[in-house]
């Protein structure tokens, strides 16, 4: 009846998510989540568990029995919060008078035992940039006779009388702040007393000498250490070459590079941006073996041979035939014609949603080159507001303040034209003595803003040394070379792992060396997109290959296999991987937590993915001898303990933060429902006691093949087709 129950439970949940995408949040919170019928299958599911438990005297076993209570707990409190908690906002201004009511998410108005009065909200930008660091808003409480100063802000909750404040948005003037508001003075202590009691019962499941866990790991080779390094680990067209476009000498247009550039809300070096620009352009880094930095000042200073360039990659059939192209490559040409833009009329004739995403990726193309032959994307020209002292970054196209300098901006709309005469006439010794002119006003100007200039060098060192598609690329072969040749010989020979284990160490080196290069230049741990998460999930295959190969022989190429994957999906985005500043919500220390923890498990439930698949090669081609589907059934079982409970404190550590963030731990947004889908649908494997078809090893194989479709779906799937909040991630 229980895993009955949680059968259905799943069910249900998978189709929410669709319900969601199709018909609104409100309608699969109202209809499926909240609903009747699915808080009776989760009461139905704990109870029946509860007594099969006493039953069977399982209460003997505590960690067992805590682990099962700790879930009952984080139901419970669930249900404490649905009937009792209050979800809500109030909107406050300066030049109003305090307020002692708030709006509930269900539209009716509640009164607070209190008063609130906004005394202040203001922005905090980062350094020298318009990218907001936090929203913070004074208020004051006034309750009776006593007045309460506090401060909300992006991370920084106040609470007062079981009222939980939340900064959520504000006024354009600035004058006023919305707060979200959360009154569940029952739900959260139960369910977070859940959370403690959950992590603790896991700690001890996985030490203790009576659990499955251990019992697998005396009959398995792993040994005891090599376990706990694991867990350890875990937290932790081609033309001729006569006939090619002008572009400046190499040499020359890395100086370009080393200018600083006001781009994506940051101030970081011209090379940057060059990379970014010909990647999102091309697809590549390089067009013609051309470097970025003679890309870039080659569309700006030869404009006219450059736009006859076959250089713009465009996606999808329709919008190549709207330019009549008879490849994948369109020209600036190509664009335009005598009857103006062609991509003009497309969007009406072609109402789909994919055609629309392939015109708005061409439109991209075109306006980011406008932008660039007209100087207007090249905002390298700082200047300090007299009046306050901020510094507001220009570029040649731009409209200057009326009170600047006229010799400072004489110069800001003249030095660009003086170096495009000097790279007319071919002067470059010229050109590169105006360049070091045009940084010295960029330092003076700059000042402060300016990144340091160790972080300034190792930027341009992590943008010279970032190429994964090439270390992708040859972790597939060995690892596709390296598991047909294992599972036929059902093992490896000792030169070859050597050989293995000095390429391992080689890519671990080069990717701890990008990703910690990635951390210094954006001052925060890379692991707040996509791109860098999979790098992250690379390099930690990278690690437990490492941990597991002398006692697992297809430990070597399932990590190469994973490592490759993970570094090809991540190239897949890398059009787009641009360090950015955090947004305010995502600078808690928990995002990283969450984010590595819930990474590591994916990585381990990848490795018993390719174990199945491996055992299922095994088994059909006829070459399995005695045991060795079985063996790899046991070293799958044992990966999976770590790997489903590491998941489930990822998911508790993202409900901690999205509670300390949003004011509610939960909020049935896709992502967290399909994590939840991947835990519930892992939790069947792990038992084989209450299910015993789990113990047939060819079915428990093909069920860990098949349920790595949830992760897939939870990873990929959530952020192509269902989207949700999570869905940068």
């Amino acid at each position: 009846m229980s895993f009955g129950a949680l059968g259905v439970i799943i069910i249900l949940l998978a189709v929410a998510t669709v319900i969601e995408k199709i018909q609104g949040s409100e309608i699969a919170y109202t209809h499926v989540y909240c609903s009747v019928p699915m808080l009776m299958l989760w009461g139905i599911m704990a109870i029946s568990a509860l007594i099969y438990l006493l039953k069977n005297q399982i209460a003997r076993k505590i960690p067992i029995f805590t682990l099962h209570v700790s879930f009952v707990l984080i139901l419970t409190g669930a249900l404490f919060t649905h009937f009792c908690g209050i979800q809500g906002s109030v909107h406050l201004h300066t030049d109003s008078p305090a307020t002692s009511s708030f709006t509930a998410s269900d539209g009716t108005t509640v009164n607070f035992p209190f008063a609130l009065k906004l005394q202040k909200f203001r922005l905090e930008y980062y350094t020298g940039t318009s990218a907001p660091m936090d929203f913070i808003s004074s208020i004051t409480v006034i309750d009776g006779n006593d007045s309460i100063n506090a401060t909300v802000s992006m991370n920084n909750i106040f609470t007062y009388r079981n009222y939980r404040f939340y900064q959520s948005g504000y006024d354009r003037d600035e004058l006023g702040s919305t707060l979200a508001i959360s009154y569940d003075p029952y739900g959260i202590t139960v369910t977070y007393t859940g959370y403690i009691c959950l992590l603790l019962s896991m700690i001890c499941f996985l030490f203790n000498r009576h659990t499955a866990f251990r019992s697998l790991l005396r009959k398995h080779r792993l040994t005891r250490m090599s376990i706990v390094m694991l867990i350890a680990c875990s937290t932790l067209t081609a033309k001729s070459a006569d006939d090619h476009p002008q572009v400046l000498p190499e040499h020359v247009a890395a100086q370009f590079g080393d200018l600083y550039i006001y781009y994506n809300d940051r101030i970081c070096p011209l090379q940057t941006m060059a990379k970014d620009f010909t990647l999102k352009l091309y697809g590549r880094e390089r067009y013609r073996g051309f470097t970025p930095e003679q890309i870039v000042t080659g569309w700006f200073f030869f404009y006219d041979d450059w736009k006859r360039e076959p250089m713009i990659k465009i996606k999808g059939e329709t919008v190549r035939d709207a330019l009549n192209l008879s490849n994948k490559y369109a020209r600036l040409l190509d664009f335009t014609d005598v009857n103006g833009y062609k991509l003009d009329n497309l969007r009406q004739k072609n109402p789909a949603s994919s055609v629309l995403r392939e015109i708005d990726n061409a439109n991209e193309k075109f306006s980011i080159v406008s932008m660039l032959c007209t100087g207007s994307l090249l905002r390298i020209y700082p200047y300090t507001n007299s009046s306050d002292s901020t510094v507001m970054w220009f570029s040649l196209a731009d409209r200057l303040p009326v009170d600047m300098p006229e010799g400072q901006w004489a110069f800001i709309r003249n030095s660009m034209n003086y170096v495009a005469e000097k790279v007319a006439m071919r002067d470059y010794d010229s050109v590169k003595e105006l360049l070091v002119k045009i940084r010295k006003y960029q330092t003076n100007e700059g000042g402060a803003s300016l990144p340091a200039e160790k972080t300034f060098t190792a930027e341009k060192m992590y943008n010279s040394i970032t190429h994964s598609k090439w270390v992708a690329m040859l972790c597939l072969a060995i690892g596709i070379i390296g598991f047909i040749t294992t599972v036929l010989k059902k093992g490896i020979t000792h030169k070859s792992r050597m050989i293995f284990i000095f390429m391992l160490c080689f890519i671990l080196a080069y990717l701890t060396v990008t990703m910690s290069l990635r951390w210094y230049i954006s001052g925060h741990i890379p692991l707040s997109n996509g791109f860098e998460t999979m790098q992250f999930m690379a390099w930690f295959s990278v690690i437990l290959t490492l941990l597991l190969h002398k006692r697992f022989y297809l430990a070597m190429p399932f990590g190469f296999l994973l490592c490759g994957l993970s570094l090809l999906v991540s190239v897949m985005g890398e059009s787009n991987p641009q360090i950015t500043r955090l947004m305010p919500v995502l600078q808690s220390p928990l995002l990283s937590i969450h984010v590595v923890v819930i990474m590591v498990a994916y990585s381990l439930l990848a490795f018993t993915m390719l174990n199945g698949i491996a055992a299922i090669i095994l088994r059909h081609t006829g070459r399995a001898d005695n045991g060795d589907v079985e063996y790899l059934q046991l070293t799958s079982r044992i990966i999976l303990y770590p790997a489903i409970f590491l998941l489930a404190v990822g998911i508790f550590i993202g409900a901690v933060w999205a509670n300390i963030s949003w004011g509610r731990y939960w909020g049935w947004d896709p992502k967290e429902v399909w994590a939840l889908i991947t835990m519930l649908v892992y939790a069947f494997a792990l038992h084989p006691t209450s299910l015993p078809i789990f113990r047939r090893p060819i079915f428990f194989h093909i069920f860990c093949v098949m349920a790595f479709i949830t992760v897939l779906i939870t990873y990929f799937g959530v952020n192509f087709f269902l989207g949700g909040m999570h869905s940068y991630a």
